[in-house]
């Protein structure tokens, strides 16, 4: 039986290790369960990785960050000579040597263009060997020119998603080995396990938090690992979307490897906790699992004072405009599929209307074609780009707009998602304009403090900003007539449930109830 020295140091209540596949800084989920675990008494080693060569440590709150170096070894594409001469036969073997055998070429070309201009070019013997070196290179350059193109034609056909080659190969493996077949369809995971594997085992932790499909799998293992050597240790898996969903741009076989790994995993764990009802239940029905997982919602951070030697940017001055005009706001991510494109092009049929589009950069394609529309619309001056401010002043900063907006495309994830930005702007007291994405036009249709639109329906989100602008009032009463939303939609209250996960799994490391604190304190004349 371990001493409470063991489990997880002097005075904590365990030794918390949470695995991340990021680099932590900007999952504010990952980092919120690591500050509120170490507050409630956990020791906690939150691990992430990075590109660099020697391990990064520092400590957020009282949790202790890792980030160990992530070495891709067996997830780069490894190119097999004979397989590539049995489906294109004239492609190199590897396309670093037609890249090398097409500069080759035109070295040559440059070589005896530049021999054409020099002194003494015009004799009959100078121009025969001159002609002959020319039709020498031209044949080179038309063969090499023929292999290069085998060789894009071998790359696009082993990337391609619809390859029938790739397909039918995908086909037999899973067959061959059902859910073990991401060992062979995707050997890069094993370069996580390198990385991260060693790491958690010297750590000895009593739970382990996997966050995402990756960690998963890398938590299991360890876990197993673990109880192998007669430690008792459990398993948390924190899974943060649905996993079929997900757009990949990754080579054909990774997207059936990663499914196939979750479930054979999914069922090792000893406690699931998600981000959402939708996936939960999705989760139970995929899984076969027995009980619901826990949600813990992405809500944000509200029990934080905003420090007084940085005060909260004013979002309408930055927009160059005054308390009269209304204010609309995006936040987050800029991609076609969150449907910001909806937002420029029905602004000339919102007249006075500014937007503020909060976004991680502004020199992003899209969010440069966003700007080049708005131009050729002439509404580019009721549009502001603005950059993201410390999260301790994101609601407050949010509060100067009118109403927060959430245009999301119909996806898998963006069906069960509950969006951080959605509970900011909650608690900027914003209503929302919202797509009939399923989680949260839900939410919206229940509590009444938004208005719901038909996803890229320019008319439809037309009625449904006018409405809100025309009675701002209204949907902000919702937020004084159910302050228990409020009070649900911030992350002490999801960390309380994540504290309930962990104590369920640790019945030893309960918090002592107020009574039992009280009596254990000795006083102070003692």
């Amino acid at each position: 039986m371990q001493t409470e020295d063991e489990v997880g140091g002097a005075g904590s209540r365990g030794r918390v290790v949470m695995l991340v596949d990021n680099t932590v800084e900007r999952d504010s989920r990952v980092q919120k369960a690591a500050m509120s675990a170490a507050a409630a008494g956990w020791e906690v080693h939150l691990i992430g990785f990075h590109r660099g060569r020697k391990k990064k440590r520092w400590t957020l709150g009282g949790a202790n960050v890792m980030l160990v170096p992530l070495h891709e070894v067996l997830s780069k594409p490894r190119y097999r000579p004979v397989r590539s001469m049995i489906r294109r036969p004239l492609a190199y073997g590897h396309p670093d040597v037609a890249t090398y055998r097409r500069r080759l070429v035109m070295s040559r070309r440059a070589e005896l263009a530049a021999a054409r201009l020099e002194p003494g070019t015009k004799g009959p013997v100078r121009k025969t060997w001159l002609l002959g070196r020319r039709v020498v290179t031209k044949v080179q350059q038309r063969w090499i020119g023929l292999r290069v193109h085998q060789t894009d034609s071998l790359t696009a056909a082993r990337n391609s998603q619809q390859s029938p080659l790739e397909k039918l190969m995908v086909a037999v493996w899973l067959k061959l080995l059902g859910d073990r077949a991401w060992r062979v369809l995707d050997r890069g995971m094993w370069d996580w396990e390198a990385a991260y594997g060693k790491v958690i085992d010297e750590l000895e932790p009593d739970i382990i938090h996997g966050n995402d499909f990756r960690m998963l799998a890398v938590g299991a293992r360890a876990t197993l690992r673990a109880r192998a050597k007669g430690r008792q240790v459990k398993f948390v898996w924190d899974a943060h979307e649905y996993l079929p969903g997900v757009r990949w741009n990754n080579p054909p076989r990774w997207h059936p490897a990663m499914i196939a790994m979750e479930r054979e995993y999914a069922k090792l764990a000893d406690a699931i906790v998600t981000v959402s009802d939708p996936l939960a239940d999705w989760l139970v029905e995929e899984h076969g699992l027995k009980r619901k997982p826990a949600v813990v919602l992405n809500a944000p951070v509200t029990d934080i004072e905003v420090s007084a030697d940085q005060p909260v940017p004013d979002m309408r001055e930055m927009c160059g405009i005054d308390s009269d005009t209304p204010l609309a706001v995006y936040s987050g991510g800029a991609t076609k599929q969150r449907g910001l494109d909806i937002i420029i092009e029905t602004l000339p049929r919102l007249p006075r209307l500014h937007v503020a589009l909060i976004v991680p950069s502004s020199r992003a394609d899209y969010v440069k074609a966003l700007m080049n529309r708005a131009t050729e619309l002439d509404v580019r001056d009721r549009v502001t780009l603005l950059p993201f401010v410390p999260f301790d002043q994101v609601v407050p900063f949010l509060a100067a707009a009118d109403f927060g907006i959430h245009p999301l495309h119909h996806l898998p994830n963006h069906e069960i998602a509950l969006a951080t930005k959605f509970f900011e702007y909650a608690h900027a007291r914003l209503p929302i304009v919202v797509s009939d994405v399923k989680a949260m036009s839900e939410l919206v249709n229940e509590t009444g403090h938004g208005e719901v639109f038909r996803a890229e329906d320019e008319d439809d989100f037309v009625r449904a900003v006018t409405a809100v602008m025309q009675d701002l009032k209204r949907y902000r009463a919702v937020y004084d007539e159910r302050p228990d939303l409020l009070r649900e939609w911030t992350w002490p209250a999801q960390a309380e449930i994540l504290d309930g996960v962990y104590t369920e799994l640790m019945p030893s490391s309960a918090k002592p109830s107020a009574e039992k604190q009280s009596a254990a304190k000795p006083s102070v004349h003692e």
